[in-house]
């Protein structure tokens, strides 16, 4: 279900039944003349909504302006965008605290730009990330007041529930897009066979292989894209994903 179209009503029953809510964060970037610039957040909202199909899903509107950074290129005529860090974060933070508020305590918020750097983490996740702990700290406090874990019997469970995911800071998920085996298999890239034939797959509007020009070093192999890889990854990603939201 899109969030933005749900009645009340349902909203209330994704709620009752804990139904996972999911958001598609990523950048506008320069990604060659043969790919527009939302590659990195048009992949995810594409496996979300095909997942949504299958599976009971809140799906939020995607986000798409995180901190592209001008490391590709200038944005001038090429059309990337770059919003900071500090940006970024205040913006979370009134997500997460607004979804709290709603009612919402299985959110999933899933990242593709640069996420081969996910452990370490970069300026747009780590924003993001940070927001989740903030807001979940901000609302249990408002809740609870001060002591709401130290002073609270029913807390000494919180390592058992925090081993099962069932902890208050599992309510808000920031997670890779692609997992730790699906990036062994399909290795990231820019621009190149993995992220050209993860947009054949996801969203093919958006690739124009006659439009390539072979002037970018990092986009060479996007002449190896294909459906038969790009199949084969979406299949394997969608199981993914399932997978990790289910648990």
């Amino acid at each position: 279900m899109r969030y933005e179209m749900m009645f009340p009503d349902q909203i209330r029953e994704a709620i009752d039944k804990n139904t996972p809510v999911v958001m598609a964060l990523g950048v506008l970037e320069y990604h060659g003349e043969h790919l527009c610039p939302g590659v990195d957040t048009l992949v995810v909202q594409g496996a979300l909504e095909e997942l949504e199909k299958n599976m009971d899903l809140v799906v939020l509107p995607p986000f798409f302006y995180g901190a592209g950074s001008y490391a590709v290129a200038a944005p001038e005529r090429k059309g990337g965008m770059h919003i900071e860090a500090e940006t970024l974060n205040k913006f979370a933070r009134g997500l997460f605290y607004n979804l709290l508020r709603i009612g919402f305590r299985n959110i999933y918020v899933f990242f593709h730009h640069q996420s081969e750097n996910f452990v370490s983490g970069m300026p747009t996740d780590l924003a993001f990330k940070l927001a989740a702990k903030q807001e979940i700290f901000s609302f249990i406090e408002r809740e609870k007041g001060d002591g709401w874990w130290g002073e609270n019997p029913d807390s000494s469970n919180y390592y058992e529930e925090h081993e099962n995911g069932s902890d208050p800071f599992s309510w808000i998920h920031i997670e890779p897009f692609l997992g730790t085996e699906a990036q062994r298999q399909w290795p990231i890239d820019h621009a190149g066979k993995e992220e050209t034939s993860l947009m054949m797959a996801f969203c093919p509007s958006g690739v124009d292989m006659k439009r390539f020009d072979g002037k970018h070093w990092y986009a060479q192999s996007a002449l190896e894209a294909n459906m038969d890889y790009a199949n084969k990854a979406k299949k394997f990603i969608l199981n993914d994903l399932k997978e990790r939201m289910s648990k």
